[in-house]
C-alpha cells in the first residue's frame, strides 16, 4: 500500500506533505524513502531532548519491564515522585498529572470555576486573551483566543472574557462581578511567539491580588526550559496560583501536569479524573527529562544556543527586508518580508529543513533543547536559500 493511499483511513488533519516519518535521533528526522531532515519543530516544541534521546529510552525500558499501568485508583512510585519533584521546583503545593496540555488546561478551567463557587460568590468568568492557544476541547477553544475558533463547534462554552495581549489595563477594565480568574499564556507561541511587556505578569499578579481573584499561566509551550529557565514565569519572578505544564514535560510522551498553591486546590474525588492520569510509564520519563533539564549548565546552554539563534535570524531579516525577530531561549519566531509562510515551509520541507508558520507572515522556531551550534548554523544556511528561493536575492 502506498503512503497516499494509507492516508485516506485518516480523519482529516493537519495538512501533511506525503511522507511518514519513520526514524528520529537528536534534531534529525528520516522518512519511509531515507530522507533525512533537520527538525527545528520537534513536535511543536515537545522533543525536548530530541529525537529519542538515550534517557527517555533508558527510562522507558526499566519502567516498562517493571510496571506499564495500575490504574488510577493505586498510587504508583513514578507518580509519586513526579508529583513531588514539579510541586518543589514549582513552590506550588498540590500536582494533577495527565496526557495533554489540552486536558491540564480545561483542569485548571475547573479548578477555578469550583474555587470561585467556593469562594467567589460562584464566580466563573474567565478573562483570557487574543490571539492565545489552550487546547482543542470544548472549553479551551472557547477559553483561546484563536481567529476562527469561535465559529467552531456552536454554541461555544460561556464564561471566557478576551482582551488584548500584553495590556493589564485591558484586564482591569474587563473585570466584573463574575470573574474568578486571568489566564494567559507567558509568551503566546501559536499566537505568534508575542513577547508581552517585561512588566506584564507582575501586572497581572498585582491586579489578581488586588481583587482576590486567580492567576493562571498556561506554559504548556514555554516551560520545561524552552526559555532558558524551567518555567518562562520564573523571569518576571511571580509565582501564579495555578499552573499548566506539558508539550516538553514528556519529552516525545503524552504528560501534562495541573498544579496550584494548596488554598486554590480544592477539588473532591471524583471531580477530576482520567484513564491514564499520573500513568507511571509516562511519570517515569517526565522524571528523566526533569534531571537532563536541571543538570548543571543545561538551562545555561538553552540561554547562550538561544543568543546565537536569535543574532542569526536578525540578520536574515536584515538581508531579506523580513520583520521582527523576537522570542526567548530557544522559542523564537522571524517575521517575513510577506505573508507567504506556508510557502516557505513547502520549500524549506524539500530542502530538508523542518520549521513551522504559525501566522502567514513569521516562522516559529522551537528545536531541541539540546540542539547543537553546528546544528544552529547549518539551519540558517538553509533559510537563507529557502528564502532567497522564495522572496529574491534580498537587500
Amino acid at each position: 500500500m502506498t503512503i497516499l493511499a494509507a492516508t485516506q483511513a485518516l480523519m482529516p488533519g493537519s495538512p501533511r506533505p506525503e511522507v511518514a516519518m519513520v526514524r528520529g535521533e537528536g534534531s534529525w528526522l528520516w522518512d519511509h524513502e531515507g530522507k533525512r531532515y533537520l527538525d527545528f519543530v520537534q513536535g511543536w516544541a515537545v522533543n525536548c531532548l530530541g529525537h529519542c534521546p538515550s534517557v527517555v529510552r533508558d527510562a522507558l525500558a526499566e519502567q516498562a519491564s517493571a510496571l506499564i499501568n495500575a490504574s488510577p485508583a493505586y498510587y504508583t512510585l513514578p507518580q509519586l515522585a513526579l508529583a513531588e519533584q514539579l510541586t518543589q521546583l514549582s513552590s506550588l503545593q498540590h500536582a494533577f498529572l495527565c496526557s495533554t496540555g489540552a486536558e491540564a488546561n480545561e483542569g485548571a478551567i475547573k479548578l477555578a470555576r469550583k474555587w470561585g463557587s467556593l469562594h467567589r460568590n460562584s464566580a466563573f468568568e474567565i478573562i483570557t486573551t487574543r490571539g492565545s492557544f489552550h487546547g482543542r476541547t470544548l472549553a479551551t477553544m472557547a477559553a483561546s483566543g484563536k481567529p476562527g475558533f469561535a465559529q467552531l463547534f456552536p454554541p461555544a462554552v460561556p464564561g471566557f472574557v478576551h482582551v488584548p495581549f500584553g495590556d493589564h489595563a485591558a484586564v482591569e477594565q474587563a473585570l466584573g462581578a463574575q470573574t474568578v480568574a486571568v489566564m494567559v499564556e507567558p509568551i503566546q507561541g501559536e499566537g505568534g511567539v508575542q513577547v508581552p511587556p517585561a512588566d506584564y505578569l507582575r501586572a497581572l499578579r498585582a491586579l489578581c491580588d488586588q481583587h482576590g481573584m486567580l492567576l493562571i499561566l498556561d506554559e504548556i509551550q514555554t516551560g520545561m526550559g524552552r526559555t532558558g529557565r524551567l518555567f518562562a514565569h520564573q523571569h518576571a519572578g511571580v509565582l501564579p496560583d495555578i499552573l499548566t505544564l506539558g508539550k516538553g514535560l514528556g519529552g516525545g510522551l503524552p504528560l501534562a501536569a495541573l498544579l496550584a498553591r494548596r488554598e486554590v486546590s480544592c477539588f473532591a474525588p471524583g471531580d477530576q479524573g482520567g484513564t491514564f492520569t499520573g500513568h507511571p510509564l509516562n511519570c517515569a520519563v517526565g522524571l528523566a527529562v526533569l534531571r537532563s533539564l536541571l543538570a548543571p549548565g543545561f538551562l545555561e546552554h538553552v540561554e547562550h544556543l538561544g543568543a546565537h539563534l536569535a543574532a542569526g535570524l536578525s540578520a536574515l531579516a536584515r538581508h531579506y527586508g523580513g520583520g521582527d525577530v523576537r522570542g526567548s531561549g530557544l522559542l523564537w519566531a522571524l517575521g517575513l518580508p510577506a505573508a507567504r509562510g506556508a510557502e516557505v515551509v513547502k520549500t524549506a520541507f524539500a530542502e530538508g529543513l523542518l520549521i513551522n508558520s504559525p501566522q502567514p507572515q513569521l516562522l516559529r522556531f522551537m528545536p531541541a533543547l539540546n540542539v547543537t551550534r553546528d546544528e544552529i548554523d547549518r539551519m540558517l544556511a538553509l533559510l537563507s536559500q529557502v528564502l532567497r528561493s522564495v522572496f529574491g536575492g534580498g537587500a
